[in-house]
């Protein structure tokens, strides 16, 4: 490799403002996920219920279904970096009324969830603000490379995030963990307010009603993306089983929440490799199938994962599942960002957001309570076989999916 070719390669890195970007999200996702790993383990230490963990993802996924019209013409109408700064701020007080709780000694659950409601609200302002300003930080041709990178930091902070929570929670208890988040949270709002782009108003002149729904009548017509975005919908919301980890910890695997942090760790490892992998190396050939093939094998590794007994095995599954997800991540939010005009992107992401959400929190929902019903172990094996399914189903539906080679060939649609 010539010395042109790793420069390119870390161009993305050469802007001061991606730069600080990447390290606000690395703090806010450490400090989401060490408070993800003490709220699941504390309320089911307080309930012992598996619908109380479905419910800890329902709260946090109807704010993202109830404004994603809203959050989505936000973020096109506004500074995009200002919105993600309140954001931030939002999901700091939240932090630190989870540290009130807990030190509180509060045993009911629903002050809990009304502040998981308050998370979930932030997070659905969020997440189409922070995904639509990454195109504005590096030039379009580094796009595919910062988005592989963009993922790549997001999963280191998930790698660290449950395994630091997990120890800091069998020392400090929840309360510990949660002022520590609320910290690192912190630090991110910081690095945001020192970043200098300004996006200022995307969106083209149109009647509000027109402007709200523009999103949702684009990503109907653009069959690429409302494929890919749906299957991610799809296959994660039936082979989930994130939510359920605390009862495999304890019950199932016989391990504290020191092992909790570890398979909370897992997916993000095997993710983070697949990452990095695609940040230095971006895939240029059979794209589409590619990722079916990886949605595919992600749900035989949650199958794997939900027959497990053996700690190590369950690692090595959870890790083999986020790998096949990140090819899926990847692709999928390179194509929501090069398939739509700049004006339509928080829109677009909007969309794409309530899809993340509803198969990470609405999956949560599902899990918990069709474990309940089921059992724990067959409610996971019968996702994961419904995930390959829904790969399927896909493959025949959406043959433009199936068909693309290169990402970067991928181009608005003509209004």
């Amino acid at each position: 490799m010539d010395s042109a070719t790793a420069v390119s390669r870390r161009s993305a890195f050469a802007h001061r403002d991606f730069r600080l970007y990447q390290g606000a999200r690395l703090f806010m996702t450490l400090g989401s996920q060490m408070q993800s790993v003490a709220v699941g383990f504390h309320i089911y230490s307080l309930t012992h219920r598996p619908r109380d963990l479905g419910y800890v993802g329902l709260a946090q996924f109807l704010p993202m279904v109830l404004l994603s019209l809203v959050t989505g013409d936000t973020a096109d109408r506004h500074d995009r970096r200002r919105v993600l700064m309140g954001c931030y701020a939002a999901m700091v007080t939240g932090a630190l009324l989870l540290f009130g709780l807990s030190r509180s000694g509060v045993t009911e659950t629903w002050p809990y969830y009304s502040v998981l409601v308050l998370l979930g609200t932030a997070r659905a302002f969020a997440g189409p603000a922070g995904q639509s300003l990454v195109p504005h930080l590096v030039p379009v041709q580094f796009l595919s490379s910062a988005v592989a990178w963009n993922s790549t930091v997001l999963q280191v902070g998930t790698i660290a995030g449950p395994a630091v929570g997990g120890l800091v929670y069998d020392v400090l208890h929840a309360a510990g963990v949660f002022l520590i988040c609320a910290v690192m949270m912190g630090l991110g709002l910081v690095m945001l307010a020192l970043m200098r782009v300004h996006t200022g108003r995307m969106e083209q002149a149109a009647t509000s009603w027109q402007r709200l729904l523009a999103g949702l009548r684009y990503v109907r017509r653009q069959k690429v993306v409302l494929g890919a975005i749906s299957l991610d919908l799809f296959a994660v919301l039936l082979g989930g089983a994130t939510a359920l980890l605390p009862i495999y910890a304890q019950d199932i695997l016989h391990t504290g929440p020191w092992g909790l942090g570890l398979l909370r760790s897992a997916p993000a490892v095997g993710a983070a490799l697949v990452a990095v992998s695609l940040a230095v190396f971006p895939m240029k050939r059979n794209a589409g199938r590619t990722m079916l093939v990886c949605v595919a094998l992600f749900g035989v590794a949650t199958m794997v994962f939900g027959v497990s007994r053996n700690l190590a095995l369950s690692v090595a599954a959870l890790v083999v599942l986020g790998a096949a997800d990140m090819v899926s991540v990847v692709i999928r939010q390179t194509l929501v960002q090069l398939a739509t005009p700049p004006e339509m992107r928080g829109r677009v992401s909007a969309v794409n957001m309530v899809f993340i959400s509803a198969s990470n929190e609405l999956g949560e929902f599902e899990s918990g309570f069709t474990a309940e019903w089921f059992g724990v172990v067959p409610s996971v094996v019968l996702g994961g076989v419904g995930t390959c399914v829904v790969v399927v189903l896909w493959a025949w539906l959406f043959p433009e999916l199936r068909r693309i080679a290169n990402t970067d060939e991928v181009k608005p649609l003509n209004s």
